[in-house]
């Protein structure tokens, strides 16, 4: 089996992930489309694979978390390569992708975050970030990553998925989360079909069990 065989997953499960993550010293982050069907309280659709988020700086306890596993570096543009015990990854590379064996699937994929202390920082746009300690949400005693951070992020492309995923989050979202979102759009893109649908959005939410 090639490294860049890109399409080849058998995903570890939300539940899975955490029982590993558990022995992980840093905070961390269920992320992408799992991210927003655990925080709607139920699954939505099929999911080719399972996203984690944690911060750059702990990056070197993921080799303790997997023993044994091939994890892979994703090299702009869109390359993969071992990812070695030593190496420190730099802000350049924010995937990691993890598989038990070279001859079994791609089984997770790990997105570096960046922060500057007690804070993190978006990627795409330094001026937009807050609170670590705000940037998740807890579900089911899985950590998520908070909804608006995760369609903030889904927000560049418009995929089927990523629209399916915010039509699904914004009835949940509250006030604070429905603005908090806006006002990023607004800096990122400020003509974003989103935008309309956030500000006529009710006040009122149903909070996912």
């Amino acid at each position: 089996m090639q490294a860049q065989d890109f399409d080849n997953w058998s995903p570890l499960t939300p539940q899975e992930v955490a029982a590993r993550f558990q022995a992980f010293p840093g905070p961390w982050w269920i992320a992408g489309g799992w991210a927003i069907d655990l925080f709607v309280g139920r699954q939505t659709r099929p999911h080719e694979d399972i996203d984690v988020v944690v911060l750059r700086r702990d990056q070197r306890a993921l080799h303790d978390l997997f023993p044994g596993w091939k994890l892979f570096a994703a090299d702009p543009p869109g390359t993969l390569r071992p990812w070695s015990v030593d190496e420190y990854l730099p802000p350049s590379i924010i995937d990691i992708w993890g598989r038990p064996s070279l001859d079994e699937p791609w089984a997770i994929q790990i997105m570096l975050q960046e922060d500057d202390g007690d804070d993190w920082r978006f990627r795409r746009d330094g001026r937009i970030g807050g609170p670590i300690a705000a940037l998740g949400v807890e579900r089911c005693g899985i950590p998520v990553l908070a909804p608006e951070v995760q369609l903030l992020y889904k927000s560049k492309s418009l995929r089927p998925r990523d629209e399916h995923d915010f039509a699904n989050a914004l009835p949940l979202l509250d006030q604070g989360r429905r603005e908090w979102l806006a006002a990023a759009l607004v800096l990122t893109r400020s003509d974003h079909p989103w935008l309309l649908l956030l500000r006529e959005a009710k006040a009122g939410f149903t909070r996912p069990t």
